[in-house]
């Protein structure tokens, strides 16, 4: 099966009309991308967007042979016009299934919000699943199917992803292409890094592809360290990493702080952004986490832990430091070191990035400093990508 994707971006297109936003004013040339409408064998166009004909011959193809045009949603604004010889759009029941002439049959799949998806199965067998913008399949209607290719909104809806994955529809080879971009995430070597982490890609506007034909699926970092400062945003960061799987661990290594209503708010926000689904254990116990099988684990953060392991071996002692402290401190962080190199799980861990900001006033300060420098410096060390987070924007320092 052929897909051709004529445009890739949300339905107001990227850049928007009128739209000053920095995505949008750099969202020019080979970035730009009109609204998502996919051409399916040369006989089924999903979504009719503005210029389909002409985006159509760009690509090296006609619209003459459609036999069938299908919307996904509303399409909101000035009717689009139709191109000579095109049938009527319209929409498909849920449910109900189209048999098409070309031998293709189409399957409205019912969804969480307005609009419609679609299933394609090919005349050979392979399986397409079509998603409209801001749309995921409402629950069990995917019927035990994987998907030999997803097309949808990845940015805009990663929780979608994540159930479809946990239902079995996305597998380990399901080449998953993000549709309906928006100007929520810069174009170019941004975007492609948070699509990557997500298992999904981006083609640009006239791309063309094989349904089921091998693609290489964007390889996850299995662990990766997300480094940054007080507010710099490395937390959100982290947590997007892990949106699209179906099922994580998050590893709080902070403490319920009793009496602390400023810590107890700080918690409470980073709950409510999480998932639903994600588990939480409070703990600072990572080895055996790391060595057990299981879902992803999200540990946040390694400050609070290196403060734990020091509050346990009297670090802030300076006798008790001299005498053994440094020593259990070194062997504790040798123990967490060689779990992350063992482990088998995907981990996403976030630490504070101290060195650069004013030298500590006090012993126990600096030693608190040089020691999580350290720790951070090993633990990167194991980590097949390592990020810095800076005013909200990810330098990527590894992989």
């Amino acid at each position: 099966m052929e897909l051709t994707l004529l445009g890739t971006g949300a339905p107001d297109g990227l850049p928007r009309p009128d739209c000053p936003c920095a995505s949008c004013a750099t969202a020019r040339g080979p970035l730009a991308r009109a609204a998502t409408a996919l051409l399916v064998d040369g006989a089924l166009l999903l979504d009719l967007t503005p210029g389909a004909a002409l985006a159509a011959a760009r690509a090296g193809h006609s619209l003459t042979g459609v036999r069938q045009v299908l919307l996904t949603h509303p399409h909101d604004g000035p009717p689009v016009e139709l191109p000579p010889g095109l049938p009527a759009a319209g929409r498909v029941p849920d449910g109900r299934e189209l048999t098409l002439i070309s031998g293709h049959r189409v399957r409205a799949v019912p969804m969480d919000s307005p609009g419609t998806g679609y299933e394609v199965t090919a005349p050979d067998g392979e399986l397409l699943l079509y998603l409209p913008p801001g749309g995921g399949p409402a629950g069990g209607t995917t019927d035990g199917r994987t998907y030999d290719m997803v097309v949808a909104d990845v940015t805009g809806r990663p929780d979608a992803l994540a159930r479809l994955r946990a239902a079995g529809a996305v597998g380990a080879a399901t080449d998953v292409i993000a549709v309906h971009l928006d100007h929520d995430v810069p174009p170019g070597a941004e975007l492609e890094r948070r699509l990557a982490a997500a298992g999904a890609r981006a083609v640009p506007d006239g791309t063309t592809v094989i349904v089921g034909e091998y693609h290489a699926v964007p390889d996850v970092p299995r662990r990766t360290l997300v480094l940054g400062g007080a507010r710099s945003g490395k937390s959100l960061e982290a947590e997007r990493r892990l949106e699209t799987f179906p099922e994580v661990v998050y590893v709080a290594t902070g403490g319920t702080r009793e009496g602390d209503g400023e810590w107890a708010e700080r918690v409470g926000l980073h709950r409510e952004r999480r998932p639903g689904a994600w588990r939480t254990e409070e703990t600072c116990e990572l080895a055996p986490l790391l060595a057990a099988d299981g879902p992803p684990l999200l540990i946040d953060c390694l400050a609070l832990w290196l403060t734990d392991a020091m509050d346990r071996v009297g670090a802030w002692d300076d006798a008790k430091w001299a005498a053994d402290g440094q020593t259990a401190l070194t062997e504790r962080v040798a123990e967490l070191v060689e779990a992350v190199r063992g482990t088998r799980r995907t981990v996403v861990a976030v630490s504070n990035e101290v060195g650069s900001g004013v030298v500590p006033a006090t012993a126990s300060g600096r030693r608190f400093r040089d020691e999580l420098g350290r720790l951070n410096a090993a633990f990167a060390g194991e980590c097949e990508q390592v990020l810095l987070v800076v005013a909200g924007q990810a330098v990527v320092l590894r992989g």
